[in-house]
């Protein structure tokens, strides 16, 4: 599979990963955009589901049975690729929820209104801090959950500040 040189995923890489929009709308779930054939199962190990699951040995890329998955978010914190993400789009209003894995300082607050961005650091508008989580029980790795336009919650990858007023 020929890859991009600036290692962003291409719409085929990811649409694998994407569960139907029935299930998208029924509630949280994950959504694993890890592409690379490399020794790593934490995600496999962090789901007490067992909804995350790699083929054939630990070298192949895990995949979700979006039956199982409830959107926990315990394998969002255990990737050490940041390649792990949770979307709610079962919220009325045309709102979704993005939770992403966060490891800058500081941590955004509650209620904070940041600019969302693109896989490819694109601008795509605005989104709201809905919870910051981080405890022991998350590998350390913060989890921040943004509500965002529906539209936006298949794309929304990261996030900036917006610079506060003067």
């Amino acid at each position: 599979m020929s890859h991009r040189q600036d290692g962003i995923l291409e719409p085929r890489q990811i649409d694998a990963s994407v569960p139907a929009t029935e299930r998208l709308g029924r509630g949280p779930v994950a959504i694993i955009e890890c592409v690379e054939n490399i020794p790593c199962n934490p995600c496999v190990d962090a789901c007490q589901k067992g909804a995350i699951r790699i083929e054939g040995d630990m070298n192949g890329t895990p995949s979700v049975d979006f039956d199982i998955c409830d959107g926990c978010m315990l394998c969002v914190s255990a990737c050490p690729g940041l390649a792990i993400f949770v979307v709610n789009k079962g919220l009325p209003g045309g709102v979704a929820e993005v939770s992403l894995p966060y490891e800058y300082t500081p941590l955004p607050s509650v209620g904070d209104t940041v600019v969302t961005l693109s896989r490819e650091g694109a601008v795509l508008g605005e989104g709201t801090i809905q919870r910051v989580l981080s405890s022991k029980a998350l590998d350390r790795t913060p989890i921040v959950t943004l509500s965002v336009p529906a539209d936006h919650a298949m794309d929304v990858r990261h996030f900036l500040a917006k610079e506060p007023p003067a």
